[in-house]
């Protein structure tokens, strides 16, 4: 039996459930992200969306959105914020006329790389908590083994 010190709780299916110490962990994250990056005002979804089209200028939206396993109800809402903030563009794909190809702006693109050295710090921290850059290199090859 685990017993949580704070509330006295009888915590002991839930400490060793994979899926609920995933949850816990996406969401002490999250607000942790949230924490570091609310002075550039973006999202978790938004901020991975600049990063992949930062390093796939010119794909389709839909490859974008897939590639994030977003749905697009959820992910056109999210580039028509971030193109109203003028941080990407859409334009005509040059493979089909009838998709929209997402790129950077100019400002997206400085936005990108000031939002990149704050997400330096975080990575480092996150890191520093999973016992270093091995461990943490196995956390991510565990993480690709529970996501296929």
């Amino acid at each position: 039996m685990v017993i949580d010190d704070r509330s006295g709780l009888d915590i002991s299916l839930i400490d060793r459930s994979v899926l609920f110490q995933i949850r816990r962990s996406q969401t002490l994250l999250g607000r942790r992200f949230q924490s570091r990056f609310s002075d550039f005002g973006i999202t978790p979804g938004e901020y991975g969306v600049l990063l992949l089209i930062a390093s796939n200028p010119g794909r389709k939206q839909t490859e974008i959105a897939d590639a994030l396993g977003m749905q697009r109800a959820n992910f056109v809402p999210l580039i028509n914020s971030l193109e109203a903030r003028h941080l990407m563009e859409r334009r005509p794909s040059a493979q089909d006329k009838r998709s929209n190809a997402l790129y950077l702006t100019a400002a997206g693109d400085a936005f990108v790389k000031e939002i990149c050295a704050a997400e330096e710090t975080f990575e480092a921290e996150c890191t520093a908590r999973l016992g270093g850059a091995k461990a943490r290199e196995a956390f991510m090859l565990l993480l690709a083994r529970l996501s296929v």
